[in-house]
């Protein structure tokens, strides 16, 4: 796709659409691991603090018919959320003393 993936509200976060837009939980678990914390910290700096501009766009749209730059917008808040833990308390992209966790979704979701 070329062109913005985001709202045009959001056009600051458009450098983290082509990493952090991940439609599902296991993507967006093995992008945390993939990631390195400055890479991490810098997405949870600009996001973090537009969760709530963000949803409230989302909100705007009925969850099953949001147009595909809001669909992105949610992934982006779902990835950030993904992320939080390790930006505010392990400081690391994996689970402190949590083994291998490995997430295995066995059914689909809406975003």
């Amino acid at each position: 796709m070329t062109g913005p993936l985001l709202p045009a509200d959001f056009a600051d976060l458009e450098r983290f659409a082509a990493t952090w837009c991940l439609p599902t939980e296991a993507e967006r678990y093995e992008r945390r691991l993939a990631s390195t914390m400055p890479e991490m910290e810098a997405f949870y700096d600009a996001l973090f603090p537009r969760i709530a501009e963000a949803l409230a766009y989302c909100d705007k749209f009925a969850l099953d018919a949001l147009p595909d730059d809001a669909r992105r917008l949610l992934e982006l808040v779902h990835s950030v959320i993904n992320v939080a833990m390790c930006v505010e308390i392990w400081h690391q992209p994996r689970v402190i003393d949590g083994a291998d966790a490995v997430l295995t979704r066995t059914g689909d979701r809406l975003p």
